[in-house]
């Protein structure tokens, strides 16, 4: 299992989560920590062994974490703004797509082996706030600072959703099935049936909201302003249980590792989270109606840490990399899901 977590202070840290001869002790092993950005990182993703990041210096870095090392760059018109690695069932273990959104309200459709260009279409007035890709990667959601929600087809590399929010929001999340997306406002959370968008119901965190992860079985971990880590079951529209103060600053991101690394449908229990103070932890999400709940792993980084990304899955393929500007354009958009 891997962690990756990007900083104000430009720097990318990566860490391996290993067991140790007790199985209810894990620990944080070091595997990386560099400067990568000129500026601060505001948007990591991670597939298997290969990692991305994004940042105000208009440029995505790529790592290979089995070999621990940055392989090459990508270079934008604007700030990277959100990332996300889109991996077929089939080929859980490596990416097939990278998604970048970015300052200008632009999405760029990377073939990610290797790293080349497909298509970049402008989807929002204003900056894209986040990206979530369907499970099929044949769609992604997107809401901006121009208050609108979109749907971006993939397949055809353009825009086939437009519309206007009552109030911007900062996170848009598909559900693990698809069937539906959560959509957070400061401290709301919607929940919207796919299909077409409709409000089945609003959850209330009293403060605001600044990460989100979907676990199984309707399950959504959100952190933020309160230093709670608290899992919302989606189907009742109940909070399922709270870690209260699992950090003493506001969380900045949550990743769910699953308890199998096939990622079956079982309820997982590893969930990590990182804070604006440097500091990720690993925690039992099962331990957490039982009173006061340590972490199982922790490692402080000593920095301003703005993202957080994971993946429980292992690879040895090593990603290739051919450098191109966000603004070329190709006709292989339509090559992106077979």
């Amino acid at each position: 299992m891997s962690l990756v977590a990007g900083s104000y202070e430009r720097f990318i840290w990566g860490y391996k989560l290993k067991s140790r001869k007790n199985p209810d002790t894990l620990t944080l092993s070091p595997l990386f920590s560099f400067p990568s950005h000129l500026s601060t990182i505001k948007t990591v993703a991670v597939a298997g062994s290969v990692a991305v990041s994004g940042g105000n210096d208009d440029t995505i870095k790529i790592y290979d974490l089995s070999s621990s090392a940055e392989i090459g760059s990508l270079y934008h018109t604007s700030s990277i703004t959100s990332l996300a690695l889109y991996s077929p069932p089939a080929l859980s273990s490596f990416p097939r797509n990278l998604i970048a959104a970015d300052a200008e309200g632009s999405l760029s459709i990377y073939d990610a082996d290797p790293f080349v260009l497909l298509k970049s279409v402008k989807i929002h007035k204003k900056s894209v706030n986040s990206i979530s890709v369907h499970p099929s990667g044949k769609l992604a959601l997107t809401v901006g600072h121009d208050d609108c929600l979109a749907m971006v087809n993939l397949i055809r590399g353009r825009r086939s959703f437009y519309c206007k929010l009552s109030k911007e929001a900062s996170i848009v999340q598909f559900d693990g099935t698809g069937e539906r997306f959560f959509m957070v406002v400061d401290e709301k959370i919607g929940v919207h049936e796919s299909e077409d968008a409709k409000l089945i119901f609003e959850l209330d965190n009293k403060k605001r909201i600044l990460c989100a992860a979907p676990g199984n079985n309707g399950i959504l971990f959100t952190g933020g302003e309160d230093k709670n880590l608290t899992a919302w079951d989606t189907v009742s529209g109940k909070v399922a249980y709270t870690i209260e103060d699992a950090h003493p600053a506001r969380l900045k991101g949550i990743v769910v590792l699953s308890k199998n690394s096939d990622n079956s449908g079982e309820d997982p229990y590893l969930v990590a989270s990182a804070s604006s103070d440097g500091v990720i932890r690993v925690w039992d999400v099962r331990m957490a109606g039982k009173g006061k709940t340590n972490p199982l792993a922790e490692a402080n980084t000593k920095s301003r840490l703005t993202c957080l990304a994971g993946s429980s899955i292992k690879s040895l393929k090593r990603p290739r990399l051919e450098t191109q500007n966000a603004d070329e354009d190709t006709d292989a958009a339509a090559a992106l899901v077979s």
